[in-house]
């Protein structure tokens, strides 16, 4: 059992191999685009007490509209010396549409406007022009008041609120009120914590004091299922007293269940085995799929209810199968990973068990399988090659086959995730001594750290603003 366990591990964690360079099938971009629309967005200026917290504000509205990924930034380098501040601006001998849209900026919108304290709160004003049109009355898009506390937090959520507005001008998804979902060592055991999309507000969801890792968020952001290790008992060696450290005996990994809404834990029979490990919710949120020993056997896959109960089991094979993830968009089809072929690989098949195919190519360890929200990409963890060395993130077209490798040469890159955008992937790495969370575009591009402390991984995006 122990065997099992240990094994079942390796391959959720990912073994090590490295990437062989120069190696076919592999393409340099991910989803073809439209030309991405061209804004300028100017330095807002506030008045009274509102000036001082311009500087979160500016920062927040512009890296906001920046790291979306859907819009291409005007550099500030290159916009007029007359910024306008309102429409009224626009008037014979001030700023004109011409100055936005023609050269240097060569802009096709404008986003603009100013900031004032009222009644202890920090008031914007923001307005969106499409500054091809002619007067304000046809390039006005967006024009509305914003409020927020007369704070660095209430300068954060105006901006984050307009950028949020702005994007959906273009059809895009704001990320504003997502959560990430991780596990940290910094409390000195590993626990499950969560931040906002951009690494702001990180704090410790559980407290088990253990090993509690693999979380899994459900569909409708209320639910959020993980692996823990019971305490049993604790217990003092001769060394650890030496050093004043506790040593601890653990029990078989366990799935939990915890409400995301009010942070209880729920009711979840786990079955009597060696270890069982949560790994993924279905679209409906009441279903799990988890892996477990309870076949007496190398870990398989399992549906069951949210309780634990009417366990239905997926695969029947004589390897490890783990990691199951399902297809958001039909609920029908899984990926997994599989040592039926001697190493770890992606499958892909029905949720009934049947249509069994291989996606990845049998080279190297290919692990850590996530769904794209369209249900039609998925973004795994491969070494794709057999020398000992570091996984890199990859994407899959599933129905083509077709992988794009998005990181390269920078650390032991793992367990992606796709943010509800579809746009961009959370992943671990480890760049130095420490295991940090990162976020990316899905074409490998814009890579943002979002942790420092202890160590961090296996990340999860929840859409939930729990």
């Amino acid at each position: 059992m122990k065997r099992n366990i240990l094994l079942t591990i390796l391959i959720a964690g990912a073994s090590a191999a490295v990437y062989a360079q120069g190696q076919g099938g592999i393409r340099s971009d991910v989803v073809k685009t439209g030309e991405k629309p061209t804004i300028a967005v100017p330095d807002l200026r506030g008045s009274g007490d509102a000036q001082k917290l311009m500087g979160v504000f500016n920062s927040t509205l512009f890296n906001d509209l920046q790291g979306s990924g859907q819009l291409k930034m005007i550099p500030k380098t290159l916009y007029p010396v007359q910024v306008p501040q309102q429409p009224s601006d626009f008037r014979q001998g001030g700023p004109s549409f011409a100055d936005w849209s023609g050269p240097p900026p060569n802009a096709n919108y404008l986003a603009f406007g100013y900031t004032a304290a009222q009644n202890n709160q920090i008031v914007l004003y923001g307005w969106l022009f499409d500054v091809r049109q002619t007067n304000p009355s046809s390039a006005q898009l967006i024009g509305k008041i914003y409020l927020g506390s007369l704070d660095e937090a209430g300068s954060r959520k105006v901006a984050q609120e307009f950028a949020a507005d702005i994007l959906k001008q273009f059809g895009a998804t704001s990320l504003i009120g997502t959560r990430i979902y991780f596990v940290s060592d910094r409390s000195g055991q590993k626990e499950i914590w969560s931040m906002n999309y951009d690494g702001s507000d990180q704090k410790q969801f559980t407290n088990y004091r253990s090993i509690t890792t693999f979380p899994a968020v459900s569909p409708d952001g209320t639910k959020i299922a993980f692996t823990t290790y019971p305490i049993l008992a604790s217990s003092r060696n001769a060394n650890a007293a030496q050093f004043g450290k506790q040593a601890q005996n653990l029990g078989q990994p366990q799935i939990y269940v915890h409400s995301l809404e009010s942070g209880r834990k729920l009711v979840y029979y786990n079955q009597q085995a060696s270890m069982n490990a949560a790994s993924d919710f279905l679209p409906d949120s009441r279903h799990l799929l988890i892996y477990s020993t309870a076949n007496a056997g190398f870990s398989q896959i399992y549906e069951t209810d949210l309780d634990g109960g009417e366990l239905h089991r997926i695969t029947h094979s004589g390897s490890l199968e783990v990691e199951p993830k399902v297809n958001p968009k039909t609920g029908q089809d899984l990926v997994f990973v599989s040592g039926r072929g001697g190493t770890p690989q992606i499958y892909r098949m029905s949720i009934d068990g049947t249509d069994v195919s291989r996606l990845t190519t049998g080279e190297g360890d290919a692990v850590n399988p996530a769904w794209s929200p369209d249900g039609q990409h998925i973004a795994f963890s491969w070494t794709r090659g057999f020398e000992p060395g570091n996984f890199n993130i990859f994407v899959m077209d599933v129905a083509s086959r077709d992988v794009v490798q998005l990181t390269h040469g920078a650390g032991r890159n793992e367990n992606p995730g796709w943010a509800p955008d579809g746009v961009h992937v959370v992943f671990s790495s480890k760049r130095g001594r420490t295991t940090q969370i990162y976020t990316m575009l899905a074409d490998g591009s814009q890579v943002q750290p979002l942790t420092t402390q202890g160590n961090n991984e296996k990340p999860v995006w929840s859409k939930s603003t729990q």
